[in-house]
């Protein structure tokens, strides 16, 4: 498999809510965040979306991520994503994501078919706050060997 560089996302939460599903046997809980941010690379410009995570009860995040990059050059799209923000290593936790991406604008029209995969870390900024880095990447297709 090859993958080609898009973007790094860079965003934090400022507003957010839980609901702790924490009983005898769990500790899960759930939550929605308002995200807002930046990306730089081939796609530059401003984020605005929400994430409505699940927390297992090991820790681990499972996104839930919808929102829209509003462009450096006049083009809106649409962002969605889902993967694992794991528990560990504290302070720089991990991410793994995959994600798509829909645009109307012919510049951007290309992505409507792309799958791409990100990596990154929550990063922890201060005891009460944090920021998320995701590097995007696209997965190209390749013929597959016979």
């Amino acid at each position: 498999m090859k993958t080609s560089h898009l973007y790094r996302m860079r965003f934090t939460y400022p507003e957010g809510w839980s609901v702790s599903l924490a009983g005898p046997e769990s500790s899960e809980s759930q939550h929605f965040f308002i995200a807002e941010g930046t990306c730089e690379g081939k796609l530059a410009g401003r984020l605005r979306a929400s994430n409505h995570p699940r927390r297992r009860g090991d820790g681990t995040f499972e996104p839930n991520f919808q929102g829209v990059i509003e462009t450096a050059d006049g083009a809106v799209i649409y962002h969605e994503c889902r993967g694992y923000g794991r528990a560990y290593p504290p302070g720089r936790r991990q991410i793994v994501v995959s994600g798509f991406h829909l645009s109307d604008h012919a510049k951007y029209r290309r992505l409507n078919d792309v799958v791409t995969v990100g990596t990154g870390e929550v990063r922890a900024v201060s005891p009460d706050s944090s920021e998320l880095v995701i590097d995007w990447y696209e997965v190209v297709w390749e013929p597959v060997a016979e």
